[in-house]
Protein backbone atom coordinates (compact mmCIF):
# COMPACT_ATOMS: atom_id res chain seq x y z
CA UNK A 1 0.00 0.00 0.00
CA UNK A 2 1.33 3.31 -0.39
CA UNK A 3 2.47 5.48 2.14
CA UNK A 4 -0.67 7.80 2.32
CA UNK A 5 -3.06 4.83 3.40
CA UNK A 6 -0.91 4.13 5.92
CA UNK A 7 -0.73 8.15 7.23
CA UNK A 8 -1.62 8.76 11.00
CA UNK A 9 -2.84 12.27 9.87
CA UNK A 10 -6.24 13.00 11.66
CA UNK A 11 -7.55 14.99 8.39
CA UNK A 12 -10.52 12.85 6.82
CA UNK A 13 -14.29 14.10 8.46
CA UNK A 14 -16.51 11.35 9.32
CA UNK A 15 -18.48 11.37 5.71
CA UNK A 16 -15.41 11.00 3.76
CA UNK A 17 -13.73 8.13 6.13
CA UNK A 18 -17.13 6.14 5.96
CA UNK A 19 -17.86 6.48 2.24
CA UNK A 20 -14.01 5.51 1.62
CA UNK A 21 -14.49 2.39 4.05
CA UNK A 22 -17.43 1.57 2.53
CA UNK A 23 -19.80 2.39 5.48
CA UNK A 24 -22.73 4.53 6.59
CA UNK A 25 -21.63 7.23 9.26
CA UNK A 26 -23.63 5.94 11.91
CA UNK A 27 -21.70 2.82 12.39
CA UNK A 28 -18.53 4.81 12.71
CA UNK A 29 -19.84 6.69 15.71
CA UNK A 30 -20.87 3.37 16.87
CA UNK A 31 -17.41 2.09 16.43
CA UNK A 32 -15.90 5.17 18.21
CA UNK A 33 -18.50 4.56 21.64
CA UNK A 34 -17.15 0.94 21.48
CA UNK A 35 -13.89 1.36 21.42
CA UNK A 36 -12.41 -0.11 18.34
CA UNK A 37 -11.64 3.04 16.57
CA UNK A 38 -10.84 6.71 18.20
CA UNK A 39 -10.89 9.11 16.17
CA UNK A 40 -9.22 12.52 16.64
CA UNK A 41 -11.59 15.85 17.20
CA UNK A 42 -11.75 19.09 15.24
CA UNK A 43 -11.96 21.87 17.80
CA UNK A 44 -15.36 22.02 16.80
CA UNK A 45 -15.49 18.49 18.76
CA UNK A 46 -16.48 16.63 15.10
CA UNK A 47 -14.47 13.23 14.23
CA UNK A 48 -11.69 13.19 12.43
CA UNK A 49 -10.09 9.86 10.59
CA UNK A 50 -7.08 9.13 9.19
CA UNK A 51 -6.19 6.99 6.58
CA UNK A 52 -4.91 4.09 8.60
CA UNK A 53 -8.17 4.57 10.90
CA UNK A 54 -9.71 3.78 7.11
CA UNK A 55 -7.68 0.99 6.76
CA UNK A 56 -8.76 -0.66 10.41
CA UNK A 57 -12.45 0.31 9.36
CA UNK A 58 -12.36 -2.33 6.23
CA UNK A 59 -10.72 -4.91 8.45
CA UNK A 60 -13.29 -4.78 10.88
CA UNK A 61 -15.71 -4.82 8.51
CA UNK A 62 -13.78 -7.96 6.72
CA UNK A 63 -13.96 -9.70 10.55
CA UNK A 64 -17.57 -8.93 11.17
CA UNK A 65 -18.88 -9.68 7.89
CA UNK A 66 -16.77 -12.47 6.57
CA UNK A 67 -15.10 -14.27 9.62
CA UNK A 68 -18.28 -13.66 11.51
CA UNK A 69 -16.56 -12.06 14.72
CA UNK A 70 -18.59 -9.86 17.33
CA UNK A 71 -17.78 -6.68 17.71
CA UNK A 72 -16.38 -7.52 21.46
CA UNK A 73 -14.08 -10.10 19.56
CA UNK A 74 -13.13 -7.71 16.81
CA UNK A 75 -12.19 -4.90 19.65
CA UNK A 76 -10.11 -7.69 21.61
CA UNK A 77 -8.20 -8.64 18.20
CA UNK A 78 -7.60 -5.09 18.11
CA UNK A 79 -6.07 -4.09 21.41
CA UNK A 80 -4.36 -7.87 21.45
CA UNK A 81 -2.95 -6.57 17.80
CA UNK A 82 -1.91 -2.95 19.26
CA UNK A 83 -0.09 -5.04 22.38
CA UNK A 84 2.07 -7.22 19.72
CA UNK A 85 2.80 -3.94 18.31
CA UNK A 86 4.24 -2.45 21.47
CA UNK A 87 5.89 -5.97 22.24
CA UNK A 88 7.81 -5.82 19.01
CA UNK A 89 8.96 -2.35 19.55
CA UNK A 90 9.99 -3.34 23.03
CA UNK A 91 12.08 -6.48 22.00
CA UNK A 92 13.72 -4.32 18.86
CA UNK A 93 14.64 -1.65 21.99
CA UNK A 94 15.80 -4.46 24.36
CA UNK A 95 17.76 -6.12 21.46
CA UNK A 96 19.45 -2.61 20.33
CA UNK A 97 20.54 -2.07 23.79
CA UNK A 98 21.98 -5.89 24.00
CA UNK A 99 24.46 -4.67 21.16
CA UNK A 100 25.31 -1.54 22.84
CA UNK A 101 26.02 -3.25 26.30
CA UNK A 102 27.88 -5.95 24.46
CA UNK A 103 30.36 -3.45 22.83
CA UNK A 104 30.54 -1.36 26.03
CA UNK A 105 31.69 -4.44 27.71
CA UNK A 106 34.18 -5.55 25.08
CA UNK A 107 35.54 -2.01 25.29
CA UNK A 108 35.93 -2.35 28.93
CA UNK A 109 37.36 -5.72 29.23
CA UNK A 110 39.77 -4.66 26.82
CA UNK A 111 40.81 -1.28 28.52
CA UNK A 112 41.23 -3.70 31.64
CA UNK A 113 43.35 -6.22 30.14
CA UNK A 114 45.54 -3.95 28.29
CA UNK A 115 45.51 -0.78 30.18
CA UNK A 116 48.38 0.93 28.30
CA UNK A 117 47.33 1.95 24.71
CA UNK A 118 51.33 2.14 24.30
CA UNK A 119 52.36 -0.94 24.78
CA UNK A 120 51.42 -3.96 22.27
CA UNK A 121 50.05 -7.50 24.21
CA UNK A 122 52.35 -10.32 22.93
CA UNK A 123 50.01 -13.53 22.65
CA UNK A 124 53.11 -16.35 22.77
CA UNK A 125 54.30 -17.81 25.93
CA UNK A 126 58.05 -17.11 26.55
CA UNK A 127 60.36 -20.47 25.86
CA UNK A 128 63.61 -18.92 27.19
CA UNK A 129 65.48 -20.66 29.21
CA UNK A 130 67.34 -18.55 31.87
CA UNK A 131 69.98 -20.01 34.39
CA UNK A 132 71.05 -18.69 37.61
CA UNK A 133 73.89 -20.01 39.34
CA UNK A 134 74.78 -18.41 42.54
CA UNK A 135 77.46 -16.77 43.74
CA UNK A 136 80.07 -18.79 45.80
CA UNK A 137 80.76 -17.23 48.86
CA UNK A 138 84.09 -15.15 49.07
CA UNK A 139 84.32 -15.00 45.27
CA UNK A 140 84.30 -11.29 43.95
CA UNK A 141 82.58 -10.46 41.31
Amino acid sequence: MPDEQHSDAKILIISVAARMAGMHPQTLRQYDRLGLLQPGRASGGGRRYSARDVVLLREIQRLSQEEGVSLAGIRRIIELEQLNLQLQERVAALEEALVTAREELARAQNAYLYPRTDLVPARQTPTALVVWKPRRAGADG
